[in-house]
């Protein structure tokens, strides 16, 4: 009996450390793949001739493209087998990357970075949902936290990576680059990725998906975050788009590999979701949600000052803060979404994917056409309307209907925070 005891015991640690693992390499493997263009948009402005509120569409057709992944997989997710899902999206994805480094027409090169896009939904759309299933609850949040700190991780080195193999080889060695490295860890993620123990397909009915959607767009409590979701991710791709433009510019004239560095900042953002993650077990999330936007405003005004320090402290104060307002915002829909959290979770990631997006693109027209300051004044202003959001937010729920939606007892340790 004993013997038994601790080869289940050792079964359970192995089995634990492939999700943990894999997991992990998946996050990374997405968000390199969906920010690979950001850092290095000047690039391709040169290459095709054309302008950065143009260049950005690679960035926000990608996010496009996640976007109407959700939004199918929002109904079809919980009839699929999971690690199948995850394993398919990651080989796609990075088939389509390496495709297009070698792509000379732009129109193609945005019809590619669309279906990625609608590839990469599938790991997006099941993961947390994998997590949940399959991982011991003394474990889940360690899980968790690895998964969303890949995420992070995929983020900052995608950009760093491409910029430094753009800077030496071209925009398009630097796809190459990340579309390889991106099939290795797909190729490993399907072949090491434990089978789903506890997921079993749910029939459903596209009249109670629809009847789902509609009440999460109709609660107060869910669209406030979503809308939260939708502007502060807007705004953070936007600086992160177009930053890139003002530190190569003649005022500052930084090469490629100090650009690069600058992403490193996304270390802060990893710290950020920590913080707010571990603060949110003792504090009200929706108080804190409040500091974090106004952090990110501290950070927005630093863009304003151009000394190098000064914006480096700013993007560095920026990035912390609104991985904590994601971090914050995900948890409070997390928490209300009770029996809805796979559909709850979609659609938070729809809205935060659309305000990336659209915001990201469309504040590439002020950027291109009034310059630095207006566009980061519009992004404040953006932001102002997310704190007005959440104020209403609190102002309703916490002091008028604290007893039917918010009591903090509600919110424990166990509970499911994100960031990206």
């Amino acid at each position: 009996m004993a013997v038994e005891n601790v080869d289940q015991k050792y079964e359970v640690t192995v089995r634990f450390r492939l999700i943990r693992n894999c997991m992990l390499l998946s996050g990374i493997s997405v968000f390199a793949q969906l920010y690979l263009f950001q850092p290095i948009l000047s690039d391709l402005c040169r290459f095709f001739s054309i302008t950065p509120a143009t260049s950005s569409l690679t960035v926000s057709i990608t996010t496009v493209g996640i976007a109407v992944g959700l939004l199918y997989w929002a109904f079809k997710a919980d009839s699929i087998s999971r690690e199948k899902l995850m394993g398919i999206s990651l080989i796609l994805s990075s088939v389509i990357t390496i495709v297009s480094a070698f792509v000379g027409n732009y129109f193609v090169l945005l019809v590619l970075s669309l279906i990625k896009g609608i590839a990469l939904a599938g790991v997006s759309g099941v993961a947390l949902a994998y997590l949940s299933e399959e991982v011991d609850t003394s474990k889940i949040g360690l899980a968790i936290s690895l998964y969303l700190s890949g995420n992070t991780l995929g983020g900052m080195l995608g950009r760093v990576v491409a910029t430094l193999v753009a800077g030496y080889g071209g925009w398009q060695l630097a796809a190459l680059f990340i579309g390889i490295g991106s099939l290795i860890v797909g190729g490993f993620f399907c072949k090491m990725i434990p089978a789903g123990k506890n997921f079993s397909a749910t029939p459903f009915t596209l009249r109670e998906k629809i009847t789902q959607m509609r009440s999460l767009l109709t609660q107060p409590t869910f669209i406030s975050m979503y809308m939260i979701a939708a502007l502060s991710m807007g705004i953070f791709v936007s600086v992160y788009n177009y930053l890139s433009f003002l530190l190569e510019s003649p005022l500052f004239a930084l090469p490629h590999h100090l650009v690069a560095m600058i992403f490193m900042m996304y270390i802060a953002g990893i710290i950020g979701s920590v913080v707010a993650g571990s603060l949110s077990d003792k504090f009200a999330p929706e108080i804190l949600l409040q500091g974090t936007l106004l952090l990110m405003g501290i950070g927005m005004s630093c863009l304003l000052v151009m000394k190098l320090w000064i914006i480096v402290l700013g993007l560095g104060i920026l990035t912390f803060s609104f991985f904590g307002t994601h971090t914050l915002a995900s948890r409070i829909v997390s928490i209300h979404a009770q029996n809805l959290k796979s559909s709850a979770t979609c659609v938070y990631w729809l809205f935060y994917y659309l305000g990336s997006s659209l915001i990201g693109s469309l504040t590439g027209i002020v950027f291109v056409s009034n310059g630095w300051f207006s566009l980061v004044e519009i992004l404040l202003l953006l932001l102002l309307g997310a704190l007005i959001i959440a104020s209403l937010f609190i102002f309703k729920y916490r002091f008028y209907e604290k007893s039917k939606v918010y009591s903090h007892h509600r919110y424990g340790s166990d509970d499911v925070h994100s960031c990206s």
